[in-house]
């Protein structure tokens, strides 16, 4: 079965960029460009995997992780940073947030593919 993820990203060249890698390996893209909106796709769409840009108009994606992880039948479900904030440090800053995985930005595919392949396991 397809795999479902939702890629919330409010950048349109890195959104386009993550849907097409993830769309060659054959996922099934959902999109969100708020914080908000990124709750509303999960709630319906019920994904396998989120990558959550932490930057977001609205509401940032560390308080819509929160908010959707609150949420029972989000509990299990592995949520990844995707974040400009590449500093020493920050990986575990961000995965103390409750984040199940970091990719810092600029993307790199395989660094990308590798995080996705390893928390859909």
């Amino acid at each position: 079965m397809t795999k479902k993820i939702l890629v919330v990203e409010d950048n349109l060249m890195n959104k386009v960029l993550v849907k097409e890698i993830l769309s060659i390996k054959g996922y099934q893209i959902i999109e969100a460009v708020t914080g908000k909106e990124a709750i509303e796709k999960a709630m319906a769409e019920k994904p396998d995997l989120i990558l959550m840009d932490l930057q977001l108009p609205e509401m940032d994606g560390v308080t819509a992780t929160k908010l959707i992880k609150e949420k029972e039948e989000f509990r299990d479900t592995p949520v990844v940073a995707l974040t400009a904030s590449a500093m020493k440090g920050d990986e575990e800053k961000i995965l103390k947030e409750g984040f199940d995985g970091y990719v810092p930005k600029p993307i790199e595919v395989k660094k990308l593919l590798d995080v996705v392949e390893e928390n859909l396991k």
